[in-house]
C-alpha cells in the first residue's frame, strides 16, 4: 500500500515538472552524460540488482521518455511496462483485500465432516457427500468437496472398494488356506497346511506332510468343511495363492459345498495376510524354538499350538479374546498355571472350590 501511494506521488511531480521544463541545450548535454555513464556501467557489472524504489521510479518515467531513449537504459521499454503494471496489481490487491471477496472459506468441522465421510464410504461420490451434508445443515457445492478431498489423500481416491475393506465386509463367510514349510533336524522339509476363519482368526484346520500332492490337498480340504460343518459356519468364499499345490481337486471340494474360489495377485503376500500373520506368530511363538525331527513330532506340535491359539492366546482384533476361548471367568478362585508346548508357553485360568 505505501508503494502503491509513493507511485501516485511520483507521477503526479513528474507531470509537473514536463509542464514546467523546456528544451534547452544545457538539459540536453546532461542527458548525453549520464548515457555516456550508463555505457561506462555496463562495461563494469555484470548484472544490475534493481532496488523497488528503482523500478518504481523507472516505471513513473516510462510513459515520457522516448523510444530513442531507451536505447542507453539497462532495462527495454517491456520491462518497464512488466514493472507498472505489477504495481497496478499491488495497489489493486491491497484494496481488494480490505474487505471479504468471494466465497466464505468452509468450517473445519465441515472439512472433518467431509474427509470422515469420504474415508468410511469409499464408493460415495461428491454428491453423496453433499447430501448427507444437507441432511446435517451444511449447504456446500460438489466443487468444494471436491477441493477439500484433493488436499486430504487418501480419503480423496473415489470408487472402487478396496481388498482390506473387502475382507472386512466378507469375513464372516470367508475361510482362507496357505502352506508353509518347516526343516527337521534331518534337514527334511515338511510342509504344514492351515484354513483360517477370517472373522474369528480362528484356525480350522491344521494338517502336516512331506509330500503334498493333489490327494492329500483335496482330503484335507474335506476335513476343513467336515470341521466348519460341526461348528456351523458357513463358508461363500475360499482365498488361497496361486501355489501349485492347490490343486484342482482341492477348488472343487470347495465349489461343491457353493464357495468361490478367489486367489490372490502374484508376488502379493499381503492379499492373503491373515494367513502370513498366523504363519508368523507360529514360528515366532513355537517352531522357531524347537527342534523338529520329523511328521509325527511336527503335527503334534502344530496341533498343541493350534489348540492354545484357539482357546487362550489373546487375539488383539477380538479385544484381547481368545478365537475361539470361554468368556472371563471373573476374580475369585485360585489362579492355575498350565504349561504349554514342554514349558514353551503357559496358560493361566481359575479354579473355583466346589461349595
Amino acid at each position: 500500500m505505501l508503494f502503491s501511494a509513493l507511485y501516485s506521488v511520483l507521477r503526479l511531480v513528474a507531470e509537473l515538472i514536463q509542464l514546467q521544463t523546456d528544451d534547452s541545450k544545457a538539459l540536453k548535454a546532461e542527458v548525453l552524460a549520464l548515457r555516456q555513464q550508463v555505457r561506462v556501467l555496463e562495461r563494469q557489472v555484470k548484472r544490475v540488482r534493481w532496488q523497488p524504489s528503482d523500478r518504481l521510479i523507472l516505471s513513473v518515467l516510462r510513459e515520457w521518455l522516448p523510444r530513442s531513449a531507451w536505447a542507453g537504459l539497462l532495462v527495454q521499454p517491456e520491462t518497464g511496462l512488466g514493472w507498472h503494471r505489477e504495481l497496478v496489481r499491488r495497489r489493486w490487491a491491497a484494496y481488494r483485500g480490505r474487505g471479504q471477496v468471494g466465497r466464505p472459506p468452509l468450517a473445519e468441522e465441515c472439512r472433518q465432516l467431509i474427509r470422515q465421510m469420504a474415508e468410511e464410504n469409499r464408493n460415495w461420490g461428491y454428491f453423496r457427500i453433499r447430501g448427507e451434508l444437507l441432511k446435517l445443515g451444511y449447504t456446500v457445492s460438489a466443487t468444494a468437496i471436491r477441493s477439500v478431498l484433493r488436499r486430504a489423500p487418501p480419503a480423496g481416491r473415489r470408487g472402487g472398494l478396496t481388498w482390506k475393506r473387502f475382507l472386512a465386509a466378507h469375513a464372516n463367510t470367508l475361510v482362507a488356506a496357505d502352506f508353509f514349510a518347516v526343516d527337521t533336524v534331518f534337514l527334511r522339509r515338511l510342509y504344514v497346511l492351515f484354513f483360517i476363519h477370517l472373522a474369528s482368526r480362528r484356525i480350522v484346520w491344521a494338517a502336516c506332510t512331506g509330500e503334498p500332492e493333489g490327494e492329500w490337498v483335496t482330503q484335507q480340504a474335506r476335513n476343513a468343511l467336515w470341521q466348519l460343518a460341526e461348528d456351523a459356519t458357513e463358508v461363500k468364499l475360499m482365498l488361497h495363492d496361486r501355489d501349485r499345490k492347490f490343486s484342482r481337486g482341492f477348488d472343487t471340494v470347495w465349489e461343491a459345498e457353493g464357495a468361490r474360489i478367489m486367489l490372490t495377485p502374484l508376488m502379493a503376500p499381503k492379499a492373503n495376510a491373515h494367513a502370513e500373520r498366523w504363519v508368523g506368530s507360529a514360528r515366532r511363538e513355537c517352531l522357531d524354538w524347537m527342534l523338529i525331527v520329523g511328521h509325527r513330532h511336527l503335527s503334534r506340535v502344530v496341533g498343541e499350538y493350534v489348540t492354545h491359539y484357539n482357546m487362550e492366546r489373546p487375539h488383539r482384533s477380538r479385544d484381547l479374546m481368545p478365537p475361539a476361548g470361554a468368556e472371563p471367568s471373573g476374580r475369585g478362585g485360585r489362579v492355575v498355571s498350565r504349561p504349554r508346548l514342554g514349558g514353551l508357553t503357559h496358560e493361566y485360568s481359575r479354579q473355583f472350590e466346589a461349595a
